[in-house]
């Protein structure tokens, strides 16, 4: 295939646009009692990450847990991953979108409290700004799908009409490339640290 037939680009939004902290969360929870992550925890986050449950039943889940701890301070540690936007990219991304050569796309497992966090950091007018460079603006709490599972890729081919072959999907988590990968797209493990979405153009894509 002709690596500069791709039309539509579709990324992830933590560790991509925004920096996170990813072992803090785990850290402030064991500083408050928790011993290990169950299955059964892994999969209540899962539920809450898919807007499954409410965000008063699952603090309330975790407060049952730990009693002894106040709801804000859960909520805190909770939201302890989300870091800041660095306006360097936010920038990259305007110009990506004023240029109108690809659809752009953002499909992030994100649940509400985490949202609630980032509006906080980054303010609600410039949380708008971004989303405003987006054709659609995917969060897996708000249309009950998470990534790596297949039917969320189809699900944005679909409702888009897009060729899977066009569309390149940027992610930091390796597991969700690949399965964007066995859905017939295109993909770019970035690594934090490492590479930067603003060198994407860079990259041998296009």
């Amino acid at each position: 295939m002709d690596k500069k037939n791709i039309k539509n680009i579709v990324f992830d939004f933590g560790d991509i646009f925004i920096n996170l902290d990813k072992p803090a969360t785990l850290l402030r929870m064991k500083k408050l009692g928790l011993k290990e992550l169950s299955p059964e925890l892994v999969k209540m986050n899962e539920s809450y990450e898919k807007g499954l449950i409410s965000t008063s039943h699952f603090v309330q889940y975790y407060h049952h847990l730990f009693p002894q701890v106040e709801k804000e301070e859960l909520v805190q540690a909770w939201n302890a991953i989300i870091l800041d936007f660095p306006e360097y990219r936010l920038n990259f991304l305007e110009k990506l979108a004023n240029k109108k050569n690809f659809r752009l796309f953002l499909l992030s497992n994100t649940n509400e409290l985490h949202i609630s966090a980032v509006k906080n950091s980054m303010s609600d007018t410039k949380y708008e700004r971004f989303k405003s460079y987006f054709e659609k603006f995917y969060l897996s709490h708000e249309i009950h799908l998470r990534k790596p599972d297949l039917e969320i890729f189809n699900f944005v081919i679909q409702e888009n009409g897009l060729n899977p072959q066009q569309t390149l999907f940027v992610d930091d988590t390796l597991e969700n490339v690949l399965a964007a990968k066995e859905a017939g797209w295109k993909g770019w493990h970035l690594i934090p640290g490492e590479e930067d979405i603003i060198n994407l153009l860079d990259k041998n894509f296009f």
